[in-house]
């Protein structure tokens, strides 16, 4: 089922599929010129924090984690990227390196854009700099939105919340009617809701006999996402 009518998910969720989105032919040309592709395993580093930037990355395919990791070595997950977002280019507009981590959560194809020619076509299309302009103030707002979550609200609530969200992402190849599964680890779940591993268990377990998700291994799999809407209780 579609959850637009129930459920602000733009709220919670980067719009950078729609920065190449309506570029003309010879700026995406231009934009594409060097493109290269590399596949990256599970658990794959694609960038770490601190390093310097030299290419966009566009996800054609997979999962990728964005994250920063804190002085005792804890991890915060700050976003869940999928198929068709852009990473990396905040560092390369900011003239800076990179302000956090990214890596695979699954097999992902990663396609490389140059910075140089990132640069070139943003000096002369205006529709990419609309675009990139309106998506880093979403972003901004998506970002405002998960801090009041993990500040006000309890565990239950934001387990819920992440896993309507991340039932939007996994959705491939979606027909009304069908299970859609996370297939994600209960550490990266954790540090995604920003909880201890047990917490999330316990959570999950709780849902689990309510009948409102169903485990298989990692896999995650929402039976009804109306009552975790109702949990997430998100106005």
């Amino acid at each position: 089922m579609s959850i637009k009518n129930i459920f602000p998910i733009d709220k919670w969720d980067f719009k950078s599929q729609s920065i190449l989105a309506g570029l003309s032919m010879e700026d995406f040309n231009l934009l594409t010129a060097h493109k290269s592709e590399q596949v990256y395993s599970k658990g794959e580093i694609i960038f770490r924090e601190g390093a310097y930037s030299s290419v966009i990355f566009f996800i054609v395919s997979g999962m990728i984690k964005k994250y920063k990791v804190d002085n005792a070595g804890r991890e915060q997950i700050i976003y869940v990227a999928n198929a068709g977002e852009l990473i990396g280019y905040h560092a390369i507009l900011a003239e800076d390196r990179y302000p956090d981590s990214a890596a695979a959560l699954e097999e992902s194809r990663i396609g490389f854009i140059c910075r140089e020619d990132f640069l070139h076509v943003l000096q002369q299309s205006s529709v990419l700099s609309r675009r990139l302009l309106k998506t880093l103030s979403h972003e901004f707002a998506v970002l405002i939105n998960s801090l009041a979550l993990f500040a006000q609200r309890p565990v239950r609530d934001r387990l819920a919340l992440q896993l309507v969200v991340l039932r939007e992402k996994y959705k491939v190849d979606f027909h009304p009617g069908m299970p859609v599964e996370i297939n994600m680890s209960r550490d990266d779940l954790a540090n995604l809701v920003g909880t201890a591993r047990e917490n999330v268990v316990r959570a999950l377990t709780e849902f689990k006999e309510q009948g409102i998700v169903e485990t298989k291994g990692r896999k995650i799999i929402v039976l009804d996402v109306k009552r975790l809407i109702a949990i997430a209780n998100y106005k």
